[in-house]
């Protein structure tokens, strides 16, 4: 595989690189897209699924957009290490039946040599909003 750059050991520069390009790519809503960043034999925590693997993550994130209408991500750098970076996060959507959601949480993010991200560990908890609420 091509290294998928940054890469490790992680600067405050190169993780702030790292962090929007991942929010960039969330933000398309293309699980093709977005799985690419991630290794083949990945491993996912989001809330409570637990997943393994490049084409589980696509298929998670294929239902994810399926239900999270008009989603919009905002990430932010929280720390780094060399090969490990933490985020906070908050997105909004809204589901089939119009409600509009905040969902805040944390991720922590493990990177191998070549900059594909081998472990993601996301805690979210989303909170009902107004539409006149929305922010993002």
């Amino acid at each position: 595989m091509e290294k998928r750059f940054p890469v490790p050991p992680f600067t405050a520069e190169t993780a702030r690189q790292k962090v929007q390009a991942a929010e960039d790519a969330w933000n398309t809503r293309n699980p093709e897209k977005v799985s690419l960043a991630y290794s083949p034999g990945t491993e996912w925590r989001n809330r409570d699924v637990f997943l393994k693997g490049r084409e589980a993550a696509r298929q998670f994130l294929t239902a994810k957009w399926e239900k999270e209408l008009d989603y919009k991500l905002r990430k932010e750098l929280w720390s780094f290490t060399d090969n490990r970076i933490a985020v906070r996060f908050e997105y909004e959507w809204h589901d089939a039946a119009g409600q509009w959601y905040r969902s805040y949480g944390n991720e922590m993010w493990e990177f191998d040599a070549d900059g594909y991200m081998e472990r993601r560990y996301a805690s979210i908890n989303d909170a009902p909003i107004s539409a006149s609420e929305r922010r993002l």
